[in-house]
């Protein structure tokens, strides 16, 4: 897939903000996966070129923060914390409910492009385990009959 010259435009600028900087890459990665919501290769690929930094090193990086991403993520970002307290509390369950529903796996995005479920790992919210977050609003103590509900509130918006 070839980026579009307004991506490039975008994404040369982004580059250029950080120039003066001595580490720019995390920064630069962090702007681009705002605008667009992941970094896919050929992204990888031109910050690479205009930056320097090995495409290894850049796909390093990515691959090892969960905030990045290197496909598109769905309008709502579902994150079940299993974190030890939340895992206690079941939060398992509570994402082994959110899979059946959503019909996908952890790390996927629904056919519709609605939802991704992620695995967060401890979000520091241990008094309201077991918690969810959808994009950055937080579900405390989620129980699993409690699933269904927050998929339709989400749906709903959409007229689903």
């Amino acid at each position: 897939m070839a980026l579009q010259s307004s991506a490039i435009k975008q994404i040369t600028e982004i580059v250029n903000r950080y120039k003066n900087e001595e580490t720019p890459l995390m920064m630069i990665l962090s702007d681009i996966q705002r605008e667009y919501g992941y970094i896919p290769a050929e992204v990888q690929e031109l910050v690479s070129m205009l930056t320097g930094i090995p495409v290894s090193e850049i796909y390093g990086v990515v691959t090892f923060y969960s905030f990045f991403s290197l496909t598109p993520k769905g309008k709502y970002v579902v994150g079940v914390c299993l974190g030890t307290a939340c895992y206690v509390k079941g939060s398992q369950l509570v994402l082994d409910k959110f899979s059946e529903l959503l019909k996908i796996k952890p790390g996927e995005t629904t056919e519709d492009g609605l939802f991704t479920l992620d695995v967060l790992r401890c979000v520091g919210a241990c008094a309201i385990a077991p918690a969810v977050s959808i994009n950055g609003k937080v579900y405390p103590m989620v129980q699993v009959k409690q699933v269904e509900d927050i998929i339709n509130e989400y749906k709903s918006k959409e007229g689903k």
